[in-house]
């Protein structure tokens, strides 16, 4: 199941991020304090993040499975740099029997990173047509 998430990631080519997603998508970012919902709302995001993380730093150092009763759960930890800061976070990734992202949460240190990744994540948003009042 995390094989094409990795294909996502590696290519950095968004066009099979839709295919991944389920509709009922749930994203909880460590910048949004409340869950984003919906595939449409959860591709937006996504795609902010790539964007904001993925350079030639970005990797997923160590990646943990859990099956479940209708899917699997995978717990990956990745490094990156981003202006220059070091950024250490882990993506958890819900996965339905259908292969499919139903739920995906990312957490990340330290604090200093948190708040660049935040103005950069809503510059980003911005850019792709999110208004914020």
């Amino acid at each position: 199941m995390i094989e094409q998430w990795h294909q996502v990631v590696t290519s950095r080519d968004l066009t099979g991020l839709a295919d991944l997603l389920a509709d009922n998508v749930v994203l909880h970012s460590p910048v949004i304090h409340r869950k984003i919902e919906g595939k449409q709302m959860v591709q937006m995001y996504l795609t902010a993040a790539f964007h904001t993380f993925l350079n030639e730093t970005f990797e997923y150092i160590t990646e943990a499975h859990e099956r479940r009763e209708g899917g699997e759960k995978v717990v990956l930890e990745f490094t990156t740099q981003i202006t220059g800061i070091f950024v250490n976070g882990i993506d958890m990734i819900t996965f339905n029997e259908a292969g499919k992202i139903v739920e995906f949460k990312v957490m990340v240190r330290p604090f200093k990173a948190l708040n660049l990744i935040n103005e950069q994540m809503m510059a980003m948003l911005e850019k792709l047509g999110m208004k914020f009042s």
